[in-house]
């Protein structure tokens, strides 16, 4: 089995733990070593920060690299610079949503993209076979500090949504940065787009001490009951690394992330009289109805950000992005961009009118999630079996197994970082979601069982 490093979204681990200085400085010289020339760094609002950006910088100057440092700024800001400054690449220090324990090293592409597994794949074996690039002395890199890159970042997204429409509706918004990095770009922004913000945990604290920095039902209380008490027109949250938003609508309903993707989807395939739209194969029906409902279409892909990127690029899509609040606007940067989501949501409500009647006209799905134990080495032959016992329905292999049925349908899919299963399965009621997830849990166990007999 091959040797990794990197996870789903980069390195990451508990701090002092599985994630130690001699681990980053390793990483470092290991992306270092592959990258070469001039590398950009930035990091989230963790305690642990500090100490993963100085051993990562070590490690890039120790194979002759100079590393410019961009202080805090969120994810893709960061991303914005590496595409638009000519660097070889960047890192930034984060756990996105990880709680505040864990830390991590992503790495970006020189065109702002997250790094492809493939390019990953080169840096784990400089990182395993320790063949690090040698440097003497007066080779070594040095660091360099570089400012202002979260003010050019927003106004990038300024420009790029109706200032005037979004003045004029004189929005009142809730914002809730979690205590991250969306604290020191995204209060600016509101304010430079006219709209009265309240905001909540919106000072960098590296413990979160509002709550966990993943935006779920549970962690977004305070931001729903501010929404009702204020009266505001919408409230808006950002992971630790402002790199995806949730939003919670007039009314003080959360919303989850396939709303917010199927209504940006919609405004985009509408506004240029139709188009592609990519996201993964877990991604909630309703993006599809609204898309083909405005004459555009729906291109599915395997799970991860990285990956929806890169074929949006190939097929030139209008949008794309993940049922997680992470999305994409290709006109901006091929990433996921929580201020670029928050603007143009801002400007569809300018627009279009209250976010609670908007929503209404979004279809309503029920989905059903379920995660079954099974060990990794077991994973493929249970995935053949699986496509056997589902042989009279219609399937697609994308990214695990995905079943269609009459009234709905099932994903059944290997974790890439846990030895578990995970079934997601989507109809019109909850009723008819947990009978399809009920059938795909007794296959998949007897599958498992099976493996495991064999």
């Amino acid at each position: 089995m091959e040797q990794r490093l990197f996870g789903t979204n980069g390195v990451r681990g508990v701090i002092n733990q599985d994630m130690s200085a001699q681990l980053a400085l390793d990483v470092g010289k290991a992306i270092g070593s592959f990258m070469g020339g001039k590398v950009a760094i930035a990091t989230d609002s963790r305690t642990s920060a500090d100490m993963l950006r100085c051993a990562v910088s070590a490690g890039l100057m120790s194979v002759g690299v100079e590393v410019l440092d961009l202080g805090m700024l969120p994810t893709p800001a960061i991303q914005y610079y590496v595409k638009n400054s000519g660097v070889k690449g960047g890192v930034m220090i984060t756990a996105s949503h990880n709680p505040p324990e864990f830390n991590g090293i992503k790495c970006i592409d020189y065109d702002g993209t997250e790094m492809s597994r493939n390019k990953e794949q080169l840096i784990e074996k400089i990182f395993f076979s320790k063949d690090f690039v040698q440097r003497s002395w007066r080779s070594v890199g040095a660091t360099r500090q570089v400012t202002g890159v979260g003010s050019s970042y927003i106004n990038a997204v300024k420009r790029l949504v109706d200032i005037t429409a979004i003045e004029d509706a004189k929005l009142t918004v809730v914002l809730d940065c979690a205590n991250g990095a969306g604290s020191v770009t995204s209060p600016v922004l509101l304010d430079m787009l006219g709209v009265r913000a309240i905001t909540l945990n919106a000072n960098p604290q590296g413990k979160f001490p509002g709550h966990e920095s993943e935006p779920t039902p549970d962690h977004l209380k305070d931001l729903v009951a501010t929404v009702k008490a204020t009266g505001a027109d919408l409230g808006v949250a950002h992971d630790g690394d402002a790199d995806r938003t949730i939003f919670v609508d007039d009314k003080g309903n959360y919303l989850y992330g396939d709303k917010s993707l199927a209504l940006v989807a919609k405004y985009m395939v509408k506004e240029r009289g139709g188009g592609t739209v990519v996201t993964p194969v877990s991604t909630s029906s309703c993006v599809e109805d609204v898309v083909k409902a405005e004459g555009g279409n729906v291109v599915y892909t395997r799970v991860g950000s990285p990956v929806v990127a890169r074929q949006m690029i190939e097929l030139n899509a209008v949008f794309g992005g993940e049922e997680n609040g992470g999305l994409i606007f290709p006109e901006h940067q091929y990433c996921r961009d929580a201020a670029m989501t928050m603007a143009k949501v801002l400007e569809i409500v300018a627009k279009e009118g209250k976010l609670s009647k908007l929503m209404s006209a979004i279809p309503n799905y029920a989905l059903d999630k379920r995660r079954i134990e099974a060990s990794d080495e077991i994973k493929e032959q249970v995935l053949e079996d699986l496509l056997v016992r589902f042989q009279e329905e219609k399937v697609d292999t994308t990214d695990g197994v995905k079943v269609y049925f009459d009234n709905g349908w099932a994903l059944v899919r290997p974790s890439g970082t846990e030895p578990i299963f995970r079934i997601y399965s989507e109809a019109k009621t909850k009723e008819a979601a947990k009978r399809i997830g009920d059938r795909c849990e007794k296959e998949l166990r007897e599958a498992i069982e099976g493996s495991k007999a064999a």
